[in-house]
């Protein structure tokens, strides 16, 4: 079972988060997916239904629309699948107080993934490096 969820996992990341398909989204959510620590994330704390999700989603890749995850590793235990990962993006449109710029922003960051019963994603635990983004928006921001 933990394959399955790794490999459904990484079809989640690749079709929903890489390449924005929202309508996809719910083909891999329960009813309800709830975020339940992800600082800095403005939905952190929020149980979303599907159109809250893709709502969420829309939102996230709007200054980032050619964002990647490169997946460094997954691992699985119980019902969750923790999921390493470096995230590069350019940034592409605008963030408030930080104008698009066109320049490349990485980060990385470890996200757990939890599954119900039918291996449907139900919510997630991040820490993310979104104190380095800001720093690379900054720069970027100031460098013209």
């Amino acid at each position: 079972m933990t394959t399955g969820r790794k490999e459904l996992l990484a079809r989640f990341i690749r079709q929903v988060w890489d390449d924005g398909d929202a309508e996809a989204a719910g083909d891999y959510l329960a009813p309800a997916y709830t975020i339940h620590h992800d600082p800095g994330d403005p939905w952190e704390g929020r149980t979303l239904d599907l159109q809250g999700f893709r709502e969420r989603l829309v939102q996230s890749r709007a200054a980032f629309p050619d964002q990647r995850f490169d997946v460094q590793g997954m691992f699985a235990d119980g019902d969750g699948v923790v999921m390493t990962w470096l995230w590069e993006a350019t940034h592409a449109g605008d963030i408030p107080g930080y104008p698009a710029t066109g320049h490349r922003i990485r980060m990385s960051g470890a996200t757990l993934y939890l599954f119900d019963a039918e291996d449907r994603l139900t919510g997630h635990w991040q820490i993310a490096d979104r104190l380095g983004v800001f720093q690379q928006l900054q720069r970027n921001v100031a460098a013209g």
